[in-house]
Parts: structure tokens; C-alpha cells; sequence
């Protein structure tokens, strides 16, 4: 029977059987072979640390083959590689409106980290980031590694990127990051003014949703310069003061997000667009994504690399779940 990955209360995920039924009109079959979950948001689920019902399904995206196709399915066959939206698992019977077609070259990677790129691209947009600009990205999970090569894409001079943990650093040299800093060993705005000649950045990206890091980032800053405020923040309790460094360079700190309508620049902007942009440029091979899915590892092996996740964050960066047949096929390059 086919298998699917669920938290089945707070800490304890577990992989079940369970049955498919009869496949709807309108909708394709789909073999799943790879697969990755949404760090932030469901280590949040895994850690209890917001409300949601149990037994709760597990992943973000995955990418598989089609094997059957319903009554009134057009322009996908039996056979075609495809991804999209939806928990680790066996199969999956998606609406045909919602199946993402795979370029013959494209990765397993590059598909996992389309939901990452959506946001990413928003923050460097709603930054105002411009042709010749320096910029700096702060946390590096997966939107942040994406936002890293957005810069660069949207023309960015210069690229920081800062983080504590060190394989996310050495994954942002190879994506294109010029300079990365361990905010434990400096202090990351000192860095960035040095690194500018005391300038500071025009446009910040924030990801990581800690206040220490949107500290630096705003002290970091050029006079004026803008912060994207992209990660999901808690309640400030330390680590923020807007009196030593925002008072006085009136930096405009813009919140982001992809997916919140209308978009900052309705009607011409709007999130299909921003998916289709983002989809474009990871079919084209625009955007390096295989140093981001770390680790990779099996279904079998997906419940002991939560639990890894939750207690050494420091170990990963986006994971990879190898689930079926073909798991490991990286497209045509």
C-alpha cells in the first residue's frame, strides 16, 4: 500500500498506509519520487508551536511522473514528469489546473524550491532593489539562498549574506553570495559598512524573522536604504532598538510577502505573476538550487531528519526526501 508522512501530534511523525481511490475527472495520477517540506512553517506545526489539527500532513512540494490521467485531462500524458504542492507521500491526485510541467532539463531541486523562490523574488522586488545597488540578505534557509541569486538576477553590485550556521554560508558562496558573516564572530552591520566603504547596503532582506537580525540589518544600511522584512517574526522580547540606528537614517522597512493580494504593485504584479516568473527561471536553470536541498535523505530516513531538523538546525538547510522510483533523476542537463 502506499505510504504518507504525518505529525501525528506535537514531535511524533510517523508514515501510514493509506488507499487512493478512483481518480476524479479532471485530475492526473501521480508517482512520486522527491519531495521537501517547508522548514519554517512546519517545524512551527512540529514543535507545537501554533495550533493545528492532528494528524497533520508533512511536506510542501513534490515531484513525480504522471501514471493516469482522468475523464477530460488535456495537454498532460501518462509518463510526463510534473511537481506540485502537497505532503511527503506515495501519490498524489492533483487537479490538472495545478500540475506544474517539468522542463526535459530540469531538476528535482529546482521544482522543491519554487515556493521559497516566490518569496524571495517578492522581497527583492517590494526592496526596490535597482541596476548597481548593494544588498545584503539575513538568514539563510532556503528563501534566503534564493534570495541571494534574486539580487544578483535584479542587479545587484554586491551580495552579503549572514548567518550563523556555517553550511548555510558556504551554500551562499556557491549560489553567488561576495561576502558572507558569522553575526556570532562580528557585529554583521559594522561588516556590511565596511565592506560598502561606510556607505552601508541600499536594500536588506530579512528571512529569518529574529529581531537581532533586523537590528543589524537596519544598522547595516545606507541612509534611506530600505529593509524587506520577509521572515514570520514572535513577539519582540529583545534584541530590536530603533533608537540607536532607525531614529536617525530613516530607513523604510517594507513587510513582504508573496502571497498576500493585492501586490504592492497591483494590477501589473499580482502572485500568479510572481509563480510564473519564478517557475520560468527555475525550468531555464537560472537559479542554483542542489546546494540548497541539504540533506537528502529516504522516506525511511524523513522521521529521524525531522527530529534532526528540530534539534540541529544547523545540520540542514532545505531537506530532500528521496520517496520513490527514480527519486534521485535530476532531468536533462
Amino acid at each position: 500500500m502506499p505510504r504518507e508522512m504525518i505529525l501525528r501530534e506535537v514531535r511524533q511523525a510517523v508514515i501510514r498506509a493509506y488507499e487512493d481511490g478512483p481518480i476524479p475527472g479532471g485530475h492526473v495520477r501521480v508517482n512520486i519520487a522527491s519531495g521537501a517540506p517547508k522548514h519554517g512553517t512546519e517545524m512551527q506545526f512540529y514543535r507545537g508551536e501554533v495550533a493545528v489539527a492532528f494528524p497533520k500532513k508533512l511536506g510542501n512540494m513534490c515531484v513525480g511522473t504522471i501514471v493516469e490521467l482522468g475523464s477530460g485531462v488535456t495537454g498532460f500524458a501518462v509518463g510526463q514528469r510534473v511537481a506540485g504542492y502537497g505532503g511527503l507521500r506515495d501519490t498524489h491526485t492533483w487537479p490538472q489546473d495545478r500540475v506544474l510541467r517539468m522542463s526535459d532539463r530540469m531538476t528535482w531541486q529546482e521544482a522543491v524550491c519554487f515556493d521559497p523562490a516566490q518569496f524571495a523574488l517578492s522581497a527583492v522586488r517590494d526592496g526596490q532593489l535597482r541596476v548597481g545597488d548593494c544588498a545584503v540578505v539575513f538568514g539563510l534557509g532556503a528563501i534566503g539562498q534564493m534570495a541571494v541569486q534574486m539580487a544578483r538576477i535584479g542587479g545587484a553590485a554586491f551580495v552579503a549574506a549572514v548567518d550563523p550556521v556555517a553550511r548555510r554560508r558556504e551554500a551562499a558562496m556557491m549560489v553567488g553570495a561576495d561576502l558572507v558573516v558569522d553575526p556570532t564572530a562580528v557585529n554583521a552591520g559594522d561588516a556590511l559598512k565596511e565592506a560598502t566603504g561606510g556607505k552601508g547596503v541600499d536594500v536588506a532582506i530579512e528571512t529569518s524573522g529574529n529581531y537581532n537580525a533586523l537590528h543589524e540589518a537596519i544598522h547595516g544600511l545606507a541612509w534611506g536604504g530600505t529593509v524587506a522584512f520577509v521572515g514570520f517574526s514572535k513577539e519582540c522580547k529583545g534584541g530590536l532598538n530603533f533608537g540607536t540606528d532607525a531614529h536617525f537614517m530613516v530607513p523604510n522597512i517594507v513587510f513582504s510577502r508573496a502571497c498576500s493580494e493585492p501586490n504592492r504593485d497591483h494590477p501589473r504584479w499580482d502572485w500568479p505573476r510572481i509563480k510564473d516568473v519564478c517557475w520560468r527561471l527555475l525550468s531555464e536553470g537560472r537559479l542554483d538550487c542542489e546546494p540548497i536541498i541539504q540533506p537528502v535523505v529516504t522516506f525511511e530516513q524523513s522521521i529521524e531528519a525531522f527530529r534532526d531538523i528540530d534539534q540541529h538546525p544547523e545540520r540542514s538547510i532545505k531537506l530532500g526526501v528521496l520517496i520513490g522510483e527514480g527519486g534521485t533523476g535530476s532531468g536533462k542537463k
